[in-house]
C-alpha cells in the first residue's frame, strides 16, 4: 500500500480497531495500535497516534484513555447501540414468526458486528417460544421493499396472491392476480398485512404479505385516498379479528371483571368500558362480525355474552349450533364406519 494512500486510511483503521475490538474491559495500547497499522502497511509513531486520537475525539468519537500501571490504553466508550439494546433486537428477531430462520441468522450476524468482538458472543441467545413457526417465504423481504417503494412513490402495484396446498407448497390462488393501491403495512398477530384499495370493488382490503408474490410497482398513480383517510388503522386492526373481514357493527359485550386484561389486550385502552355490577362489566366496540370474532368469544367461554344487537347474538348462537351439528354428524359417520369394520371382521 502506497504511503500516501495508507496515511489517508490511517484514521479509518484506528476507528475500525477501536470499534470492533475494544470496550471498557478490553482497551488497546498505543503499541497495539501501531502494530495493527503496521499489518495494514501503515507506519506510525507514538506521537502521531496521540494526535490521531485527539483528532477523532474532536470530531465526536467517544474514545476514553485508560491509565494503569499494568498498561493502559484506549477504548471506544459510546456505540450506536448499547449491548442491552442489541440483546432486545436479537430477541425480537429470533422470536419473530415473520422472519425466516435463515434471515434471522443473517440479521443476528449483522447485529453482532455492532457490538464488537468481545460482546458478540453475548448476543448468541436462544429465545424459546413454544412451537414457534417461522415463515418460509424468503421473497417476503423483497415484497415489503417493493410495497414501501410504491407507497413512497404513490404508485399502484400488481401481485400474485397465493395459498398453501396439501403438499405444503405456496401456489397461486385461483383468480389470484391482483392490482391494488397500497396505503399501509400493518403488523398484527405476528404477521404483516398490506392495507390496499381495490379499485374494481371500491373498498379497502388487506392481504397477508407472506402470501404475496411477484410484486411489481406500476406506473399508474394510487387511488382510494378518500377511503383510506376514513380508516383509523388502530381501530381497524382491533376490530378485525385475525385480520378476517366481516360486516362492521357496533356490539355490546359483557364479561366478568377478572377478564378486563383480556378485553384491553384485544380492543385497546380506549375501548368504552362500563361497570354494571360488582362482578361484570360491558363494552361497546366496532367489530368485523365474522367466524374469527365468534371464535374469540367462544374461546373465552360462557362468560362472554353478546348483549346487543340481537341479530349478532342470533348469528353467534347459530354459528355455535352449526359447529355442534357438524361434530355430531362427523362422530356419527365415524361410528358407522367402526360398526361396519367390526361386522366385516366377524364375517371373516
Amino acid at each position: 500500500m502506497a504511503k500516501s494512500a495508507g496515511q489517508k486510511l490511517k484514521l479509518l483503521y484506528i476507528v475500525k480497531l477501536l470499534t470492533e475490538n475494544t470496550d471498557e474491559n478490553h482497551p488497546v495500547s498505543t503499541a497495539d495500535i501501531i502494530a495493527y497499522l503496521e499489518e495494514k502497511g501503515i507506519h506510525s509513531e507514538r506521537k502521531s497516534i496521540y494526535d490521531d486520537i485527539e483528532k477523532l475525539c474532536d470530531f465526536g468519537y467517544d474514545i476514553i484513555q485508560v491509565h494503569s500501571r499494568l498498561g493502559g490504553g484506549y477504548y471506544m466508550a459510546c456505540r450506536d447501540f448499547e449491548l442491552a439494546e442489541l440483546k432486545l433486537l436479537v430477541d425480537a428477531v429470533q422470536a419473530s414468526r415473520f422472519i425466516t430462520t435463515r434471515k434471522s441468522r443473517t440479521l443476528i450476524k449483522k447485529l453482532e458486528q455492532l457490538a464488537g468482538k468481545h460482546d458478540a458472543g453475548k448476543l448468541q441467545r436462544q429465545v424459546y417460544v413454544a412451537r414457534r413457526i417461522k415463515t418460509e417465504n424468503e421473497s417476503i423481504y423483497y415484497s415489503v421493499d417493493s410495497i414501501h417503494r410504491a407507497i413512497q412513490e404513490n404508485k399502484q402495484i400488481s401481485f400474485q396472491y397465493m395459498d398453501w396446498n396439501l403438499k405444503k407448497e405456496l401456489v397461486p390462488r385461483q383468480n389470484g392476480e391482483k392490482r391494488v393501491s397500497p396505503w399501509a403495512l400493518i403488523w398484527r398477530e405476528e404477521n404483516y398485512y398490506l392495507a390496499a384499495y381495490d379499485s374494481a370493488e371500491g373498498i379497502m382490503k388487506h392481504y397477508r404479505v407472506d402470501k404475496i408474490g411477484q410484486v411489481k410497482v406500476l406506473k399508474a398513480a394510487r387511488e382510494g385516498m378518500e377511503q383510506f383517510a376514513r380508516v383509523d388503522l388502530a381501530d381497524y386492526t382491533n376490530q378485525t379479528f385475525g385480520m378476517f373481514g366481516g360486516e362492521e357493527q357496533t356490539v355490546t359485550l359483557q364479561f366478568p371483571n377478572r377478564l378486563i386484561g383480556v378485553v384491553i389486550d384485544r380492543f385497546g385502552r380506549e375501548v368504552d368500558i362500563r361497570p354494571m355490577t360488582e362482578r361484570v362489566f360491558r363494552i361497546r366496540a366496532r367489530v368485523a362480525v365474522s367466524g374469527q370474532f365468534f371464535g374469540w368469544l367462544s374461546g373465552i367461554g360462557r362468560e362472554a355474552v353478546v348483549v346487543t344487537p340481537v341479530s349478532v347474538r342470533e348469528q353467534y348462537a347459530k354459528w355455535l349450533e352449526e359447529i355442534i351439528v357438524t361434530m355430531r354428524l362427523t362422530a356419527g359417520i365415524s361410528e358407522v364406519k367402526s360398526l361396519n369394520a367390526e361386522s366385516q371382521a366377524k364375517d371373516i
